[in-house]
Order: C-alpha cells, then sequence, then structure tokens
C-alpha cells in the first residue's frame, strides 16, 4: 500500500502525545494511516505544543469529546492512568472502534479496560518496542518505530479484522509485528525491560546517595556502563513507577531469580573464584551475540 490510497483510519484519537504518542501521530501522517488525527491531553501547553509541532490535526483536554466518532482510539499515556481514561470515554465510543494502547504490561491492560468497554467495541492491545529516554510532544519522531518489534496481545475472542487493522497500522510504520499471549509478554518484558530499568534505577540511585565528595568524579570519570545506565535511568518516572506495579508478579520473580545470582557471584568474588566469574562472563557474551543477530543492538 502507498501513501496515495486510502488512509487505515478516518479518525484517530491519541490519548496521550507523549514520546510514543507524537511519534504514531508524525508517522500516521507522513504514511497517510490516518485522515484526522486527534490529541489528548491534561496539559494546555503540551496540546499547543502537539498542534505547533503538527503532530495532530485537532487537540482537547476531554477524552470523550477525543474519541467521538473515531476509528481507533491508541492509549499512550501512563499505564495506571489507562482505567480513568477508558472510564471517561466509554460511553462515547462508536460501535466497530477499535481500542489498542502502546503500554509495556499487558495482562494489566486487558483486565483494566475489558469491563469498562461497551460491547462492539474492539479490544486489541499493543506493545511497540521502542523508546528513548525523552518524554512529551517534542520528543516524538517519526522513525521511531523502524525497524522495531510490536507485540499485539489480543484476547481470547478478539476481533480477527481489528488485529489485522492494528497489525497493518505497525508494519506500515516500520515495525515487525508479533501476535503473543498477554501472560507471555508480561514475563518476556520483565526479563528484556522492566528488570534491567529498575537495576539502573537502583545503581544510579547508588550513586546518588554517596558521598558529595564523591559526586564530581563520578560525574567526571562516568564509565561507558555507567553512562548507559543513567541514560536508563532518565526515562519517564512516572510511566516506570505503573510499569513495575501493574506488572509486580513478573518483576518480582525475575528480581528474585537476579538477587540468586547476585548472591552467588558476590560468593565467588569472597572466595576468589575466578573460574565462576568467568563461566559466567563467557555465557554472558552468547547473549549479546544473539542480540546483534536479531537487529536488536
Amino acid at each position: 500500500m502507498t501513501k496515495n490510497e486510502s488512509p487505515l483510519f478516518d479518525r484517530v484519537a491519541l490519548i496521550g502525545v507523549g514520546l510514543i504518542g507524537a511519534s504514531l501521530g508524525l508517522v500516521m501522517k507522513r504514511e497517510g494511516l490516518a485522515g484526522h488525527v486527534v490529541g489528548c491531553a491534561r496539559s494546555q501547553a503540551t496540546l499547543d505544543k502537539a498542534l505547533e509541532l503538527g503532530i495532530v490535526d485537532e487537540a482537547v483536554a476531554d477524552p470523550a469529546a477525543a474519541v467521538k466518532d473515531a476509528d481507533l482510539v491508541m492509549l499512550c499515556t501512563p499505564v495506571g492512568a489507562f482505567a480513568a481514561a477508558a472510564a471517561a470515554m466509554a460511553e462515547h465510543l462508536k460501535p466497530g472502534a477499535i481500542v489498542s494502547d502502546v503500554g509495556s504490561v499487558k495482562q494489566a491492560v486487558i483486565a483494566d479496560l475489558t469491563p469498562l468497554l461497551p460491547e462492539g467495541v474492539h479490544l486489541v492491545p499493543g506493545h511497540p518496542i521502542a523508546g528513548t529516554e525523552h518524554s512529551g510532544p517534542q520528543a516524538g519522531f517519526a522513525d521511531l518505530f523502524k525497524g522495531r518489534w510490536c507485540i499485539l496481545t489480543p484476547p481470547e475472542g478478539a476481533d480477527a479484522g481489528a488485529v489485522e487493522k492494528l497489525s497493518h497500522l505497525w508494519t506500515r510504520a516500520g515495525m515487525e509485528v508479533e501476535i503473543m499471549d498477554a501472560e507471555h509478554h508480561d514475563v518476556v518484558l520483565a526479563v528484556t525491560s522492566h528488570l534491567p530499568h529498575l537495576i539502573a534505577y537502583t545503581i544510579v540511585g547508588t550513586a546518588f546517595d554517596l558521598e558529595e565528595s564523591i559526586m564530581p568524579e563520578v560525574f567526571k570519570f562516568a564509565a561507558g556502563g555507567f553512562r548507559d545506565f543513567t541514560r536508563i535511568a532518565a526515562s519517564d518516572p512516572v510511566m516506570w513507577r505503573d510499569i513495575f506495579l501493574k506488572n509486580s508478579d513478573a518483576v518480582l520473580d525475575m528480581l528474585s531469580c537476579f538477587t540468586a545470582d547476585l548472591d552467588t557471584l558476590k560468593h565467588a568474588i569472597r572466595q576468589g573464584d575466578g573460574k565462576t566469574l568467568e563461566d559466567l562472563f563467557t555465557r554472558t557474551r552468547a547473549i549479546r551475540k544473539g542480540v546483534v543477530e536479531a537487529h536488536q543492538d
């Protein structure tokens, strides 16, 4: 399909126009995926910026007004705000509308939204695995999704046509699309994203709590590893607060595994057990090789 063909959706409502919402608005407009894009946010400054940057065609603060006559409603706020947004807009959704999201947790989205959405509205949760540490509409850019994965987790009985249409949207935005069970998604992301962010926040927090006399050297001589941690730890605190709370079971399971492995390393260092350390470091190189071969580096 080309930009000259009819848009996939006549009217799209973006509930939230931060990094992901803004980037989606920009790529939909660039690729002709939507006839009219409405942005919704609580802050008038955010709405004004979204209009100024050409991210949306219309900007409103009321979710009910935003979703009126929308064919697609995309929730792009932190996941902790999804239920309140759904409650506010539910009565105003038109029959046949698709409701999706961009959140990093999927079981909680299905549990929170399913009871709130009226019959005839199709819920197809999604997770475009793309982002930066920056936030706000000014952080958005149309190529954010290019070459990345988007996971869709339609609940049992989801409308096949709605799933296909969402798949087509993300494909045309430049992503590879995979359909996955929501529980499996949450476990996989706990390993690949949520636990690493938790570790990054902790390490940078540890550095922050060091004596003041050490801090200038921490900044001055920050090695590559620490710089990477500071980038991750600069991510939106509200978004990540909600992710950890909404995916607590999977995160706690992974954290228990990590803690046990950390205890093993502590013991090896204390005992001067170089073989255990070298064996671990050798095995972990294979993980990096797999990431590179999957073109996710």
